[in-house]
């Protein structure tokens, strides 16, 4: 059984910065490739990040990009989301996704199909 937990979700003030992490259970850490994705109120959920089993290989939505930044640490068995110059509009249920093995494109990476392994999601809220 693969469980999926988001954690570091919380209220920030436009510019701010937050940190979100996501462990993931059930066979070697290193083996999944690991993604973000967030829903806001009245939107689908949408792709933000994606970072391969390695770490070696990274992708962004370009709504991010240049803002957020993925990373992993496989001894802790987490991966995490770095979250700066948060706008209101970065406000969202941020959802961690895991799948065994890696994807090439961020086509491939952003389809929320490809993930079999989901968290429950923590809510991100920028205030303006």
């Amino acid at each position: 059984q693969v469980q999926v937990v988001e954690s570091g979700g919380g209220l920030v003030q436009a510019g701010g910065s937050l940190r979100l992490s996501c462990a993931a259970s059930g066979r070697t850490f290193s083996a999944y490739a690991m993604s973000w994705f967030r829903q806001a109120p009245g939107k689908e959920r949408e792709f933000v990040s994606y970072i391969s089993p390695s770490g070696g290989r990274t992708h962004y939505a370009d709504s991010v990009k240049g803002r957020f930044a993925i990373s992993r640490d496989n001894t802790r068995q987490t991966a995490y989301l770095q979250m700066n110059s948060l706008k209101p509009e970065d406000t969202a249920v941020y959802y961690c996704a895991a799948r065994v093995g890696a994807l090439y494109s961020v086509y491939d990476a952003s389809k929320q199909t490809n993930y079999p392994y989901w968290g429950q999601g923590t809510q991100v809220t920028v205030s303006s």
